[in-house]
């Protein structure tokens, strides 16, 4: 007599509980404030407190720091990249699309956890990479409609944008992360002023590539 074998619906492997995936994104998003605020040697069980579960529940998703500040990463870049897929459903202005776009994604504050990207565990690893060139290709996209309408100076790449961005979401250094968010969107609106096209002046050098941000 044959044996049986179990059917695609026998082996399918079973959802997480909702609860589960809720106190997964409750981690995630707790590691990411005091990340923020502390820097990623924040102690786990205060990332426990925080999201309101037991150190057991972040050990149980999160083997080690490693993984969950890899995690708070990728989720951030996750993020920014459904901010510029909503840019690029928007029928109307591209450049209004485009300031959009950027001010949304300051407040995920990229920007404040690109330190741990290079000090905290390895910025190869393929789900990070995927992440970014997820994001990469969306931001392209999304100043390449504003220079197609000819709205966004030509002279600017990807890299200067992502550049500037991060480093105006991040706290000066010597200053809490609620006073210097009082003055982000403030800066940042004055660096899309300075994107609009027709230039006003010859920008030195030339775009910053991708590549060169990744070149070690």
């Amino acid at each position: 007599m044959p044996t049986a074998t179990a059917s695609p619906a026998q082996r399918k492997v079973p959802r997480p509980r909702a609860d589960a995936v809720r106190n997964r994104e409750r981690i995630v998003t707790a590691a990411r404030d005091m990340f923020v605020e502390h820097g990623p040697d924040v102690p786990l069980d205060e990332i426990a407190r925080r999201a309101g579960v037991g150190n057991a529940t972040v050990y149980r998703n999160f083997p080690d720091r490693e993984a969950l500040v890899r995690e708070v990463v990728c989720s951030v870049m996750d993020r920014t990249a459904e901010a510029a897929e909503a840019a690029l459903t928007e029928t109307g202005d591209a450049f209004a699309a485009l300031e959009r776009f950027v001010h949304t994604s300051a407040d995920e504050r990229l920007g404040a956890l690109c330190p741990m990207m290079s000090d905290t565990f390895d910025k190869h690893h393929p789900d990070l990479e995927a992440s970014r060139e997820r994001v990469e290709q969306l931001v392209e996209e999304v100043m390449g409609r504003a220079k197609a309408a000819g709205q966004l100076r030509p002279d600017v790449g990807v890299g200067d944008l992502m550049i500037v961005a991060a480093q105006l979401s991040r706290p000066p250094a010597g200053t809490d992360c609620i006073r210097g968010d009082r003055f982000v969107h403030r800066h940042l609106q004055l660096f899309l002023d300075g994107l609009r096209a027709p230039a006003r002046s010859a920008l030195p050098g030339t775009a910053v590539t991708i590549e060169e941000l990744r070149s070690p």
